[in-house]
This record gives C-alpha cells, sequence and structure tokens, in this order.
C-alpha cells in the first residue's frame, strides 16, 4: 500500500473509532423560554422602572431571574395566572401597574396589571415583579 493510501485508510478508520461531535443545540423557543420586559410604574406614571427577563436565565437583569422564569413557566407565561401567594395585605392606596412585553415560547405577550399598592402586587405575582 502506498503511504497516501495508507494514511486515508487510517484516517477511515480513526474517523468510525471516534464519537461524532455533537451537533450545535440550537436554541428554539420552548415552553419555558422567554424574553420580556417588565415595568412596574406608579399612579398616573409618577414614576417607572423597568428590566429585562430572559428565560430560562440566560442574561439580563433580574434580579430574581431563576425564580420568575420557573413561576412563569408554571403559567405558561401567563402573568394573569400566576400562583398567588398568600399573604395579607391592608388598605392600600399606592396604586402600582405592572406591564410586560415580549415573547413567551413563540407567541408574543402583552400584559398589562393594576394593583392597589406594592403588597397586592407581590401576592399575585410573586417575584416575577420584585425587581
Amino acid at each position: 500500500m502506498s503511504a497516501p493510501r495508507t494514511l486515508a485508510a487510517a484516517a477511515a478508520v480513526l474517523a468510525l473509532a471516534l464519537p461524532a461531535a455533537p451537533a450545535a443545540a440550537v436554541a428554539e423557543p420552548g415552553p419555558g423560554r422567554g424574553e420580556l420586559l417588565l415595568t412596574l410604574s406608579g399612579a398616573d406614571h409618577t414614576w417607572i422602572r423597568g428590566v429585562r427577563l430572559t428565560c430560562p436565565d440566560a442574561g439580563g437583569r433580574h434580579p430574581h431571574a431563576a425564580e420568575a422564569c420557573a413561576r412563569l413557566a408554571e403559567a405558561h407565561g401567563r402573568p394573569d395566572v400566576l400562583r398567588r401567594e398568600d399573604r395579607p395585605c391592608g388598605a392600600e392606596r399606592e396604586p402600582v401597574t405592572a406591564t410586560a412585553d415580549g415573547r413567551w415560547g413563540t407567541a408574543d405577550l402583552h400584559w398589562k396589571g393594576a394593583y392597589s399598592g406594592p403588597c397586592a402586587l407581590e401576592a399575585a405575582t410573586g417575584p416575577v415583579f420584585r425587581f
């Protein structure tokens, strides 16, 4: 056998012996994937703040991203059906408006909720709007 044929045969045997490299994972939208801009504002927009939430927690600046992503995944990305926390809230007089805009899975998400105050917001949305 000539040297080029020997090298080609050795390369073929080596290629069969080595495991194939895994295909690059493509981040497809799934049930627990989303990218949302979350905002909070006071009465008559007297103040406003916002944060980007990327799920699963692959970035963004949300201080409780892992918890927020888990809660949204439970609710299939619907802030209006988040699991409510049982906590007493007095008669609050500090209205808060929360919004979520972006994508969850393959669907666009545009949501807005109004609450009587921070305690009611926290009870209804848990870690999602805790920023």
